[in-house]
């Protein structure tokens, strides 16, 4: 076996992309995806994109030159993310994701903070415990929104955002989470639906919206946050199931606005964090914290 950077590459991607489909696939509790499966296009751009950013954090891992296993990291300001590690189930427990999680690590040597979201299986709990995150569990709103738990006083006024809001997202960002995005901004605007922005007296935030998923939200103030997690499911399209992942017991803003709208709670996998403390007003993005 061998690891080599993942190349900024349609077939680099594809093979992550299919990596990661067998893998998440062979969880216990796997589920399949509600409706008709969506294309992988913001999955093939998101290892396309940290290919060309962090060529140091991502590896691939190759049996016989078959990609067997794939990790892809990043570090932004002082704040390392796992963003991915996955491998092949006929493959696991053979130490490969051993190896790619420290050479992905080493990447973020000397960070002072570190992000992830872990899937509920055993093995990957455990391995991310011994590296030294904190691992708090997380949960999820699902469902088809309820548009009469929509009302909403909209004192904080919402618009549409776009490139030229880079510092307020960055500023948020580095307040929340001690690092900007940076250029993942850059991604998450080619790639989601819409950026809602709040820009008001009593502070700021945005949240990115890709049909009925809440892909991140950040705020200066649980209120704000509130206020732009309403607005991003008012426009979730009549039939798409909505869904908020990742949140932790500080999100609990998050989790009354999903009730008031008759999402349902479950809960699903951690928010694994090293060096920090859960951001309350944040909703992180799962493949880039």
């Amino acid at each position: 076996m061998i690891l080599r950077q993942v190349r900024d590459s349609a077939a680099d991607a594809e093979a992550v992309q299919l990596i990661a489909r067998d893998a998440f696939a062979s969880l216990p509790d796997a589920r399949p995806p509600a409706g008709p499966p969506r294309p992988p296009v913001y999955q093939l751009a998101r290892t396309r994109h940290l290919a060309r950013t962090d060529p140091q954090g991502c590896w691939l891992a190759e049996l016989d030159g078959e990609p067997v296993g794939a990790v892809l990291s990043l570090r932004r300001e002082g704040t390392w993310v796992l963003a991915l590690l996955v491998v092949l189930p006929r493959v696991q427990g053979k130490g490969v994701g051993r190896l790619l999680l420290e050479r992905a690590t080493a990447y973020g040597r000397g960070c002072l903070r570190g992000m992830l979201c872990a899937s509920p299986s055993p093995a990957a709990v455990r391995r991310y415990r011994l590296a030294g995150f904190t691992l708090y569990p997380a949960m999820q709103l699902t469902g088809q929104v309820v548009r009469a738990g929509l009302v909403d006083p909209g004192d904080i006024p919402v618009h549409p955002g776009n490139a030229t809001h880079r510092h307020l997202l960055d500023s948020v960002d580095r307040r929340l989470r001690g690092a900007a995005h940076g250029p993942d901004h850059e991604l998450m605007l080619a790639h989601c639906e819409e950026l809602l922005i709040a820009d008001a007296l009593a502070g700021s935030g945005y949240c990115y919206r890709d049909g009925g998923e809440v892909k991140l939200l950040a705020a200066t103030s649980k209120r704000i946050a509130a206020r732009l997690l309403r607005e991003a499911l008012a426009r979730v399209p009549e039939g798409t199931e909505a869904r908020v992942e990742a949140l932790t017991a500080e999100q609990e803003w998050a989790l009354d606005v999903g009730l008031e709208v008759g999402l349902t709670v479950e809960t699903r996998g951690y928010l694994g964090l090293r060096g920090m403390r859960p951001p309350a007003p944040y909703v992180p993005n799962g493949g880039l914290l």
